[in-house]
């Protein structure tokens, strides 16, 4: 008797289409804005921009808001500004919190529980309520309308001292007494051992701290009175001031601020899924 031989249909996971569709509705959720925003920095004047449901085809692309927005105010002088203090702030930052945390979470001292908690009320505090305390000190110390007054504020992160302290302490105590035993000091146990281990906390935290430093406007605004030493988010409210109501400037503009944030997403992405990866596999 011969065998009839059925074609195996393939099986549907209903739950993996449900999580890809979720998935793929939290990134338009997330994109949409800067694909909105794309889109009114290269659509015509005769296009509107207003429309609804909003039309996200330009017809035809225009590029000269671009050049518009970069010829109208010193966007290249702001520019290079917030790479000035996001080159000095970001190293320092994570410098200071690796410090910081590394005898938080290693280190059996006399206070260490208090000094922790401390600096975790430090986060709950509004950063707006710091302004006028931080502005005393930096006129007490003749700094401000200068970089040194950007930057300082900004070094000094609980967040970063609390994350980086979770993640010292992860650490198995096996791997340090090893490294102690072999004759190795504390610094370098902190320098050769314990660093490359977080490197995927320091990772997201130059991340955080580049975005936060990036897009820091309420300090620059108020401890800077020089137009030369603006960053670029107070360059995109001149640009606003002087642009009026013209909008597609002042999205080509934003645009152009956004670009080394995606850009140094891009770069620090690829080592931090890599490192979760390999930690839920352990």
């Amino acid at each position: 008797m011969a065998r009839r031989l059925y074609r195996t249909r393939p099986r549907i996971n209903l739950r993996r289409v449900g999580l890809y569709v979720l998935l793929i509705a939290v990134a338009a959720l997330f994109i949409g804005p800067f694909l909105i925003l794309l889109s009114s920095a290269t659509k015509p004047a005769s296009q509107d921009v207003f429309g609804f449901p909003p039309d996200l085809i330009p017809r035809p692309p225009v590029f000269d808001w671009f050049r518009e927005a970069w010829t109208t105010i010193p966007y290249a002088r702001f520019l290079v500004n917030s790479v000035i203090y996001v080159g000095i702030t970001v190293p320092v930052y994570l410098v200071i919190s690796a410090l910081t945390a590394y005898p938080l979470a290693r280190i059996a001292f006399r206070g260490r529980g208090l000094f922790f908690m401390l600096f975790l009320s430090i986060m709950f505090l509004p950063g707006e309520l710091m302004l006028i305390p931080r502005f005393l000190v930096m006129s007490q110390l003749g700094l401000t309308d200068t970089f040194a007054a950007v930057i300082l504020p900004a070094v000094l992160s609980s967040l970063g001292i609390f994350l980086l302290r979770q993640a010292f302490s992860q650490i198995p105590d096996e791997i340090v007494e090893a490294a102690r035993m072999d004759g190795a000091n504390e610094f370098a146990i902190f320098w050769r051992i314990c660093v490359p281990i977080v490197a995927p906390t320091l990772a997201v935290l130059a991340i955080l701290g580049f975005v936060s430093v990036w897009n820091s406007f309420i300090w620059p605004l108020v401890v800077l009175t020089s137009q030369s030493k603006y960053p670029i988010a107070l360059g995109i409210a001149y640009l606003s001031g002087v642009a009026g109501t013209d909008v597609r400037g002042l999205a080509a503009g934003t645009v152009i601020s956004l670009v080394p944030v995606i850009f140094v997403f891009l770069l620090l992405q690829k080592r931090i899924l890599n490192s979760m990866g390999g930690a839920v596999k352990g």
